[in-house]
């Protein structure tokens, strides 16, 4: 098995420190007439302030404290948004406000029909800081998408999501609190260095579609200190399509010393189509979550995912702890055909490969969890060390090979520990 060179997770943890550039002006969106009162709508003050700064070549764009009631705004380079303890910017509750052209949002075809609530594009050295919030008021959304949900399992109804930014090097996003998004919280598309750290992302369990960080086709991104407790995954890692001149559109991420709550866990996919490897995830604790680790695809949204690495993971009352499955359907699906027929494989075929867990203590309030590859597609090359499950049921593991158990527990109340099926497996307790 291959070993992930850490020297990327140095550099990036390094750039946490790293003092962004641009100018030094201080922009205060109250001297360019934004009340803060809750009621008045402050998106055109709040718009200006944020293109004065960047036309005078950056600066911090403050935010005292107050509620900013604002439209979709837009940030552009070199720009520090600080929102100060107890300021709040308040996403607009008309949902056409978001509709690109404006109109019935029920009639919207994909999100990309919406406009974020704050957004930007090709924008370098943008950071996000302060004590203060970002509310994207989904209450309005969120009726509609749990019955959407619920006529069609695993059918995300379209909306805005909170923060969204494109191309975009050198971003920051430190101390804030993040709370109800319509859809995502916070997504990252094709960006590269990207640091996180000490923020918290809340939404309530039932809010669909509510992930809390989606990074997209993004390289040398850290997430630190979070607290992430949402109705959807806690983050996902996504690689929907190819990055021309890259082999791998998504790499070197490092997720350390975070918490999770309610949520769908820490997802890689289900797009893998782009690629993913060198993902390292380290000192985390999983409480209540719907999953645990977890890399999910299928055939046609399917890539390589391969060198990533878990250890000094706690997990309580998840279900399961572990989901590495390339038959994602939909968020409730946790098992696999039996009966599957070797299919030809194809550049979206999903390739899981090169996984290493460590130091993993998880109880479960459902089974133990599976590794489960296509019968045409294995999973291979997945090491469980010092790794202790209580669960209902045992681990499942199909569809693979190499697969090594060292000092691997799983305590059941019921059925085999191992429930073992086309695989290859070393190890095994007897």
């Amino acid at each position: 098995m291959r070993l992930i060179n850490f020297t990327f997770c140095s550099f990036v943890l390094a750039a946490l420190s790293l003092p962004v550039a641009g100018g030094t002006g201080l922009f205060d969106v109250r001297e360019f007439g934004a009340r803060g009162d809750g009621k008045t709508l402050d998106t055109a003050a709040v718009q200006k302030t944020l293109d004065e700064c960047g036309r005078a070549g950056g600066g911090t764009v403050r935010f005292p404290r107050g509620t900013y009631l604002c439209q979709p705004l837009t940030v552009l380079a070199r720009t520090t948004v600080s929102l100060e303890a107890g300021a709040t910017l308040l996403a607009s509750p008309v949902q056409s406000d978001f509709l690109k052209g404006g109109g019935d949002w029920l009639k919207a075809i994909s999100g990309g029909d919406f406009i974020p609530f704050i957004s930007g594009k090709d924008a370098d050295n943008v950071t996000i800081n302060g004590a203060g919030t970002i509310d994207g008021n989904g209450a309005v959304w969120w009726d509609e998408a749990e019955k959407a949900r619920q006529k069609t399992p695993g059918y995300t109804l379209p909306r805005p999501n909170l923060i969204v930014f494109n191309r975009c090097n050198h971003l920051r996003l430190t101390g804030v609190r993040l709370v109800n998004s319509p859809k995502f919280h916070f997504v990252p598309t094709d960006c590269e260095d990207v640091a996180v750290d000490n923020i918290s992302i809340i939404a309530p369990v039932g809010a669909a579609n509510t992930d809390g960080i989606d990074p997209g086709n993004c390289r040398n991104v850290t997430i630190t200190r979070c607290t992430i407790d949402t109705g959807d995954d806690n983050i996902a890692i996504k690689s929907g399509k190819k990055v021309p001149g890259r082999e791998f559109g998504c790499e070197n991420i490092t997720v350390t010393d975070c918490v999770f709550l309610h949520g769908h866990g820490l997802s890689i996919g289900s797009e893998t189509v782009g690629g993913v490897r060198h993902l390292v995830v380290k000192n985390c604790r999983f409480d209540g979550t719907e999953n645990g680790i977890r890399i999910k695809s299928r055939r046609g949204k399917g890539g390589t995912v391969q060198d990533v690495n878990y250890t000094d993971i706690t997990m309580t009352n998840v279900h399961p702890a572990i989901s590495i499955a390339c038959y994602y359907q939909d968020s409730s699906q946790a098992k696999y055909p039996k009966e599957d027929p070797v299919q030809p494989v194809t550049e979206t075929t999903p390739i899981f490969r090169d996984i290493h867990i460590a130091n993993l203590t998880a109880t479960s309030t459902r089974d133990a969890g599976l590794v489960v590859g296509l019968p045409e597609s294995v999973v291979t090359n997945v090491v469980l060390e010092n790794v202790h499950f209580t669960a209902e049921t045992g681990l499942t593991l199909a569809n693979a090979k190499g697969i090594a158990l060292k000092n691997v527990q799983v305590d059941v109340k019921s059925g085999p520990s191992f429930i073992i099926d086309h695989a290859q497996v070393e190890g095994l307790p007897r």
